[in-house]
């Protein structure tokens, strides 16, 4: 069956987050005194709903509230971790074919930012992130209880209206990196693949649920658009004078003034225009010269009556200098 979506996890599956997510989070850890001292304790908090997890560690309600807030707030102003290396080429790949959304506990602000910066935030049609919504398995309810959400965005700002309306048919696929979020897809009935570069095992995710886990990033492409990379290339970076391959062409902003192809054609028709226009300096008319000073006076008198007005006798005149 064709794919309706396919929901990404952030931390851990597009950006990298071991380091990066444990060094905030040890901070609220000190200052609340949570008792996770250790990456192991935070990594295995995602063994279940991180929320959920945390919740069981901290019984104190307003002091549970007060940690998330701080560790939320820390997310949005010094998180800045980079995208796991290939996902950027692996996500237009996959955004040329199917509905893409990411499914996150991180703050939207914060997503927001790193997509921005990665040059893919046109690739995502949804966002459904952990200070809108904390629990993932709402969240996924949300989007498969409604079809509109299907309509995709090919890595533009506009949705593609193409077909009229959503898809609402077809499998559904989470990507991730822990256990937690698989469970929570397999229980909302949506398929799960895991990643290997995150916070658990590859035996772990398998162990969940996971169809597979992915090693390299590209062996999403070769699971999820097994005809491969080059449609979504030949859209990403196209060469001067190569028609657009794009799948849905009326989508594609290519050929826009703003475009990557648009832009590649300005500046190739500026140095164009250049290399053939002559370079030739501009040349000053010399003012007319007087008639020699040694002039025949006969022939003098013969070009006056030659421009002389209509009807002056120029022709006798020209005849009886000649003889």
């Amino acid at each position: 069956m064709a794919l309706r979506a396919i929901l990404f996890d952030l931390d851990g599956t597009l950006v990298q987050t071991r380091e990066a997510s444990w060094q905030l989070f040890e901070r609220t850890n000190r200052e609340f005194s949570l008792g996770i001292d250790d990456r192991a304790a935070f990594f295995d908090l995602f063994h279940d709903n991180f929320f959920r997890a945390l919740a069981t560690r901290c019984p104190d309600r307003e002091k549970l509230q007060r940690a998330k807030q701080h560790f939320l707030d820390l997310l949005r102003t010094q998180y800045t971790p980079p995208l796991v290396p290939g996902l950027a080429d692996v996500v237009r790949t996959l955004a040329s074919r199917s509905t893409l959304v990411v499914l996150s506990t991180n703050t939207i602000a914060t997503i927001r930012r790193i997509l921005t910066e990665a040059g893919i935030s046109n690739c995502f049609a949804h966002v459904f992130a952990g200070d809108v919504e904390p629990d993932k398995s709402v969240s996924m309810h949300r989007f498969l209880d409604d079809p509109a959400y299907g309509l995709a965005r090919h890595c533009t700002p506009a949705y593609d209206e193409s077909n009229g309306n959503a898809r609402a048919d077809g499998d559904i696929v989470l990507v991730t990196d822990t256990v937690g979020d698989v469970k929570e897809a397999r229980s909302a009935g949506v398929r799960a693949i895991g990643v290997a570069w995150g916070m658990h095992s590859e035996a772990e995710l398998l162990a969940a649920g996971a169809e597979t886990v992915a090693v390299w990033p590209q062996e999403l492409i070769a699971w999820l658009a097994p005809e491969g990379m080059a449609v979504a290339t030949a859209c990403a970076t196209p060469a001067p004078g190569v028609e657009c391959s794009c799948p849905l062409p009326a989508a594609c902003a290519c050929h826009e003034p703003g475009g990557l192809r648009g832009r590649v054609a300005a500046v190739a028709g500026v140095r164009r225009t250049r290399r053939l226009t002559p370079q030739v300096p501009a040349l000053t008319p010399a003012p007319p010269a007087d008639p020699p000073a040694t002039c025949e006076p006969e022939l003098l008198a013969t070009l006056r009556l030659l421009h002389a007005p209509s009807g002056a006798p120029a022709l006798s005149l020209r005849r009886s200098f000649i003889a």
